[in-house]
């Protein structure tokens, strides 16, 4: 390998797609003029095992003989233009409201993509707390594997407490 493709760069993009089945998936950047391998390894590493499409994502790349990959997740950020209800259905929360909530850690108990949602146990407490789909996209999630450990911003709910935003536990840990 020549030193060129040992350099590391570290660019911003948007996640094309991700396929948690296929352990790939490519990102965009205004900064590459061609697709950018995003593998499943690199993403757990970050602390995630999924991650939604149109995502925005910060990497380091490196250049190699197979084209352009990612090596090291920096950050993800939620899709834009998504609006997060909170908690009932005609309230919808800012970021800045959403990112004053605790985190608290729990345990996926278990989560269909297909249905739309799932739950999550958070330590300590006997119930479980309700994760909607849109709200795992929103967090920058595409999905979640029972018994994941997880970071969750909850809400109160008509039918009782719901997530409002997850975080994975290796990303709650560096915050």
């Amino acid at each position: 390998m020549t030193d060129e493709e040992l350099e590391l760069q570290t660019l911003q993009g948007r996640v094309k797609w991700f396929d948690p089945a296929k352990g790939f998936g490519f990102i965009v950047s205004e900064d590459h003029s061609g697709d950018i391998l995003l593998h499943a390894n690199v993403l757990r590493n970050f602390g995630q095992g999924s991650v939604a499409d149109g995502a925005g994502i910060h990497v380091k790349v490196q250049h190699t003989e197979r084209g352009v990959q990612a090596v090291e997740v920096l950050r993800i950020d939620p899709p834009e233009g998504s609006v997060l209800p909170l908690g009932e259905e005609d309230q919808l929360a800012t970021p800045e409201e959403i990112a004053a909530l605790p985190l608290e850690p729990a345990r996926v108990k278990w989560f269909d993509k297909g249905k739309g949602f799932g739950f999550a146990n958070v330590f300590g407490r006997p119930e479980d707390v309700f994760v909607h789909v849109e709200v795992l996209r929103h967090s920058g999630f595409a999905d979640l594997d029972a018994g994941e450990a997880i970071c969750l911003r909850i809400v109160e709910g008509k039918r009782g407490r719901m997530a409002v935003q997850v975080v994975s536990w290796e990303t709650s840990v560096r915050r």
